[in-house]
């Protein structure tokens, strides 16, 4: 049984010189091989990225045969494994029919010119026996591979040969043989989730010494906007929030970048009882900037993360029921999540799409109940009949029947994304039409697919690919505002 790593870190590492000249089977290529790795691929690693044969520029890739006969074997079906298995049979199907020169010296795994692969593919054409230690089952398909490793080592021992596996179990096995192994790097965004950007930079005391000597300043619609120079400019993005505490705290958003100087505009006061949303006030500065990102018409994607009970889903709802009901920017609010169990799954579960939606949006469910009783004046009818009103413009929908879609005018909410591979937020976000607001919730230290960690989530690379676009924003969530025991829980256990 394949199984995936817990850790997906990025691409494969530069090559060493080699320690000595080995003649080759092949003469023609002998000075090139001594300086490239061999890198033999387990099939999971084909599995989770079929595009990972041209991931290792100018080293060489060589799968054996078990490696195909598993892809084989799992490429049945309409799961993302069965999916990628497939297309790693069609990328081999491309390279070996377009070969040149004969299997056994290797064919170039460039297709064209723009392709940083320079290496070679190698497929195993002869049976390879006895290499397998005796203390390992024979039959089994991760020691057949083990034993092939072992016979290229013994075959070109002057060429360092690595096995590449996402089967944490199988790597533990090489090291213990004194194999070379690794882990697949290419799909995973950052190396630390503590380096992904939050959206939110605390200005160093000196700022204004080093930053307001040329400054300007002007009001339009109610804002205040500052130009200012200096060095830090150049590490500002478009519509990250910056702040600095103190006898004159400021609060603002980059609106404009260039090369020594920033524009900067400062946010609205949330969380003052005039400027309340839906009855929602921020409660602290991050839900500050999180509602100056969902309530600002001209940001079309919000990514929100943090930890339980920080506010993602609630400010989220109470800014679409506003922009939805009260300023008619859009027509309805589309909420959708992955639907991932966290123990054991319960079964089939009857009904319309709506009804079998439904026991996954326990969220929406508890959030509206909260922004429903904000109006102590409407009484139990008025209630009533807003519960009803709000029910009418919130749709539920599951991500099965997402592909082909377009949403127009549509508040679209993507909950639990954190669960999510790239490929299903990009199906998802490439859904928004014309005047569609996209926003992404999450918390990456919650992830149940078991296929994805937190440097390789979805939610992850989405925040890291936005980050900068100038209708775009995020912001990762820091306090808990749930209650004191859920706060005190996040923390101890």
């Amino acid at each position: 049984m394949l199984k995936p790593s817990e850790r997906q870190v990025g691409s494969a590492p530069p090559a060493r010189a080699s320690r000595k000249s080995v003649p080759s089977r092949r003469p023609r290529t002998e000075s090139r091989q001594s300086a490239t790795k061999l890198f033999v691929l387990d099939t999971n690693v084909l599995m989770h990225d079929p595009t990972s044969l041209f991931r290792f520029e100018e080293h060489d890739v060589f799968l054996p045969i078990m490696t195909l006969e598993e892809l084989d074997n799992n490429k049945s079906g309409i799961s993302e494994i069965a999916r990628n298995a497939r297309q790693a049979s069609r990328f081999l199907d491309d390279i070996v029919s377009h070969a040149t020169t004969p299997i056994a010296e290797g064919i170039p795994l460039a297709r064209h010119e723009a392709d940083n692969a320079k290496g070679r593919l190698f497929l195993q054409t002869e049976a390879i026996n006895g290499h397998i230690p005796a203390n390992l089952p024979i039959g089994k398909t991760d020691n057949h591979i083990i034993g092939v490793v072992i016979y290229l080592q013994k075959r070109d021992p002057g060429r360092r040969v690595t096995l590449v596996s996402k089967d944490i179990n199988m790597r533990i096995k090489a090291r213990a043989l004194g194999l070379t192994v690794e882990d697949y790097y290419n799909d995973k965004v950052l190396e630390d989730t503590d380096l992904l950007y939050t959206g939110v930079r605390e200005l160093p005391e000196d700022f204004w010494d080093s930053h307001g000597g040329d400054i300007e300043s002007w009001k339009r619609e109610g804002r205040t906007y500052y130009r200012i120079r200096g060095p830090l400019c150049q590490a500002l993005l478009l519509n990250e929030f910056v702040y600095q505490d103190g006898e004159r705290p400021l609060l603002a958003t980059v609106k404009e970048v260039s090369d020594r100087t920033a524009v900067l505009e400062t946010a609205r006061d949330y969380t003052h009882g005039k400027n309340n949303v839906w009855g929602i006030m921020a409660r602290n500065r991050e839900q500050n900037f999180a509602l100056n990102l969902l309530m600002n018409p001209e940001i079309d994607f919000v990514t929100l993360i943090g930890q339980a009970g920080t506010g993602k889903t609630l400010l989220t709802l109470a800014a679409g029921l506003m922009q939805t009901l009260e300023t008619k920017h859009y027509s309805e609010i589309i909420m959708t999540r992955v639907t991932v169990p966290v123990g054991e799954d319960i079964g089939f579960l009857p009904g319309t799409e709506e009804e079998k939606m439904a026991p996954w949006m326990g969220a929406l469910e508890d959030n509206l109940d909260v922004l429903n009783k904000t109006d102590d004046d409407a009484g139990e009818w008025g209630r009533a009949a807003t519960r009803d009103l709000i029910r009418s413009r919130i749709k539920i929908k599951s991500l099965n029947f997402m592909r082909g879609r377009t949403f127009i005018n549509k508040y679209l909410i993507i909950d639990e994304a954190q669960n999510l591979t790239p490929k299903q937020l990009k199906t998802l976000i490439t859904r928004a039409g014309p005047g569609t607001k996209v926003v992404c919730l999450g918390n990456i230290a919650q992830i149940d697919t078991p296929y994805l960690t937190e440097g390789s989530s979805g939610l992850t690379y989405v925040v890291d690919r936005m980050k900068g676009w100038s209708h775009s924003g995020h912001v990762t969530l820091q306090r808990g505002e749930r209650s004191r025991l859920a706060d005190h829980a996040a923390e101890a256990l």
